[in-house]
């Protein structure tokens, strides 16, 4: 998993920099409310971390800013405050969890492990982006026509239509399309963009993928703006 920490007590931070890592997950830090904006905004997370009280924006606006952006990551939200209606409000922003200070970090690594084992089963639905429906259980594209895609370009186009408009490191797509590093490096992932790229103009999808080989690769609509719900 790759998740966003928004905490602006540097050592804190640090802490829950070192804990996150040690469970193998990827993590990003942000020292005020503004930087996770900007953050979240450009790249895809599978949980974000967001303490209430923090510099330049508080958690609870920046909340609210993603969610109305559309942004629909799992959020955690840390407080020093007890009382429920901080809960509530929080929840009310469109907060998943709370965690009121001072927490357990065992205690927020259970919960993050918990969440990874619970996305790892979770199969969704078709997306619909564009004129394109992607079917992750089928393996299969529709557009003017229909075309199956392999087991390791379907998990790389998952991550890419979740994000659209987002750049996301070769990185992160060679750790979910592989689910390890060790066996693919960036030629493996520039080949299986280049399928996918070949596959969604054959099927004449407004919908493609941008990016140099080292990445980072955006999928982004070709024929206006407008995406399907």
């Amino acid at each position: 998993m790759k998740i966003l920490v928004a905490e602006d007590q540097a050592d804190l931070a640090r802490l829950l920099q070192i804990a996150i890592e040690r469970q193998g997950f990827t993590v990003d830090i942000a020292n005020n409310g503004q930087v996770a904006v900007d953050l979240a905004t450009q790249h895809a997370y599978d949980v974000m971390i967001l303490d209430i009280m923090m510099p330049v924006k508080d958690g609870l606006t920046a909340l609210k800013e993603l969610r109305q952006a559309g942004n629909d990551t799992y959020v955690i939200m840390l407080t020093a405050m007890a009382e429920i209606d901080d809960r509530v409000t929080g929840l009310d922003a469109g907060a998943d969890d709370y965690m009121t200070k001072p927490y357990s970090i065992q205690e927020l690594m259970a919960r993050l492990r918990s969440l990874d084992r619970r996305d790892k089963q979770f199969e969704t639905g078709p997306i619909n982006i564009a004129n394109l429906t992607f079917d992750p259980q089928e393996q299969r594209l529709v557009a003017h026509t229909s075309v199956r895609l392999g087991a390791t370009e379907t998990r790389v186009l998952k991550l890419l239509l979740a994000n659209p408009n987002k750049a996301i490191p070769a990185s992160q797509l060679l750790q979910v399309g592989w689910e390890s590093t060790d066996g693919a490096d960036e030629t493996d992932l520039w080949i299986t963009v280049s399928y996918l790229k070949q596959k969604l103009a054959a099927i004449d999808a407004h919908v493609t993928i941008t990016g140099e080989q080292s990445g980072p690769f955006t999928l982004i609509t070709t024929v206006g703006n407008h995406h399907d719900d």
